[in-house]
């Protein structure tokens, strides 16, 4: 008996296949086109207030442009401001001065952070009110936390020196006006108004981390200082990656400074962030195509810190 071959799908049918096979595509990978509507004006505001900012700092960075020099605006240099960079003791001086800054900052904010994320762990009720006292100086106005401090460190009415004066101090420090003592006063402001943020990331990871684990060494013997080693830290690790990443814009160190010592006394506390901001905006003719190639320079560690920060640390644990 001869067999006739079942007839294959017709170009029409294959072709309308395709193209629904398309469309399912095209709609997994771009979503709803409505949903772009929703999100234009944040996309506008974000290209106009950020990406735009970058693209043109960037482009400032390779320019002589000076702001009170008429006819100097986008005068290109190429990589004089680089070659001036190199020869300038200020900009040297001030990364030395914020290397400085962000040693005492940086490891202080993540000890503290963890240790109050720890404690705050193990209290049984009552833990929101004591999340809402360590955030609550993260949500202060600057200006309004280093005004504080401006007056506990004031030298005749300061409480500070007040309480030392009591208990028998007869000449306590200047705090922000010694040269010895002011890059440290502020960094402890910096902590004190820093350190909230990183405790409730702590604590986040702390959540996550299941209570089977910490039970089952129980049980075998494991002391409290060896599951904070063999568990807790190495559980943390994304979350150690995730607080250095966003604190290390402490580097720059300008809004303290500025508010409290204004650079001084004598540069000591003049970080690289307020040296750009005084080339910027308050010094000579306000030279924003050098103090855009600062930051630019300034930009490229901090990434590069952040890379090797997340490349190191945000693995899972061994």
């Amino acid at each position: 008996m001869e067999h006739r071959a079942s007839p294959g799908p017709s170009a029409s049918s294959t072709l309308r296949a395709f193209l629904a096979e398309m469309r399912g595509v095209r709609r997994e990978s771009w979503g709803n086109p409505l949903g772009y509507l929703f999100i234009a004006p944040a996309l506008i505001l974000y290209l106009v207030f950020n990406f735009w900012v970058l693209i043109r700092g960037f482009l400032m960075a390779f320019t002589n442009y000076r702001f009170l020099v008429p006819n100097s605006n986008w005068s290109w240099n190429g990589l004089r401001n680089y070659e001036l960079m190199l020869r300038d003791r200020f900009f040297a001086a001030s990364l030395i001065i914020s290397a400085k800054y962000i040693v005492m900052v940086l490891p202080s904010i993540i000890i503290l952070a963890l240790v109050v994320a720890l404690m705050i762990h193990q209290v049984p009720r009552g833990a929101g009110f004591f999340r809402w006292l360590v955030y609550l100086p993260v949500i202060l106005p600057i200006s309004v936390s280093m005004l504080m401090w401006q007056q506990l460190y004031n030298s005749k009415y300061g409480y500070i020196d007040s309480l030392l004066r009591d208990l028998g101090v007869a000449n306590p420090p200047d705090w922000l006006g010694d040269a010895h003592y002011a890059l440290a006063s502020i960094a402890l402001a910096s902590v004190w108004r820093s350190f909230g943020f990183p405790t409730l990331l702590f604590l986040v990871g702390l959540y996550n981390i299941s209570k089977d684990l910490y039970e089952a060494a129980s049980i075998d013997g494991a002391s409290g200082i060896q599951q904070l080693w063999h568990i807790t830290l190495p559980l943390l690790r994304p979350t150690f990656a995730l607080v250095l990443v966003l604190q290390i814009g402490l580097l720059y160190g300008t809004q303290e400074v500025l508010l409290l010592t204004n650079g001084g006394p004598a540069d000591a506390t003049k970080t690289v962030g307020f040296y750009i901001y005084s080339v910027a905006f308050s010094e000579g003719d306000l030279r924003l195509g050098y103090a855009a190639a600062m930051s630019l320079v300034v930009g490229l560690f901090m990434s590069i810190f952040t890379a090797l920060t997340l490349r190191i640390l945000r693995g899972e644990p061994a």
